[in-house]
């Protein structure tokens, strides 16, 4: 069994719809009414995310701001852009020691993309007000995000 296969298994990942495997280990009890009116969540939420060698997690959006925690493996590759898709940012999450970012924050509504650099990463994601899939797009389910990713950045098609 390789380590990504022996991770899904020991932590119980099961696949998430942007791509890879996750797990939910935390949804606040308490909860708050975020002031767009989207409707009562929880005041947060935290997963873990493995992404093996090949995966990616596509071009999505989240209406909360999320952020990515590194746990263990290769260095992970984050993209992300305002929701008008400008200005895509490059970041490298990984071991503090190896020059990485430990964390990076993705702000509510801004889309995000992201690649394991190695065999695999496994990453948390602390998502607040807590993540809710009806606050949850995929670019590949919204004709004018999708084609404004194939147009604007043609360089990365697998994340679509």
């Amino acid at each position: 069994m390789t380590l990504p296969a022996a991770l899904i298994a020991r932590l119980e990942l099961i696949p998430h719809p942007e791509g890879g495997y996750y797990r939910e280990l935390y949804r606040s009890a308490d909860k708050v009414d975020p002031a767009d009116g989207r409707g009562t969540r929880p005041a947060l939420t935290s997963i873990y995310f493995l992404l093996p060698a090949g995966a990616v997690s596509r071009w999505h959006r989240v209406l909360s701001d999320e952020v990515w925690h590194f746990y263990e493996g290769a260095p992970l590759e984050l993209w992300m852009t305002r929701p008008d898709r400008t200005n895509i940012e490059h970041h490298r999450l990984g071991a503090l020691c190896d020059g990485h970012q430990p964390a990076v924050t993705v702000p509510a509504g801004w889309w995000q993309a992201a690649r394991s650099e190695g065999s695999y990463t496994l990453v948390g994601c602390t998502v607040g007000p807590g993540f809710d899939f009806e606050d949850f797009v995929l670019a590949a389910d919204d004709p004018c995000a999708r084609a404004g990713f194939r147009h604007d950045h043609p360089t990365r098609p697998e994340l679509l």
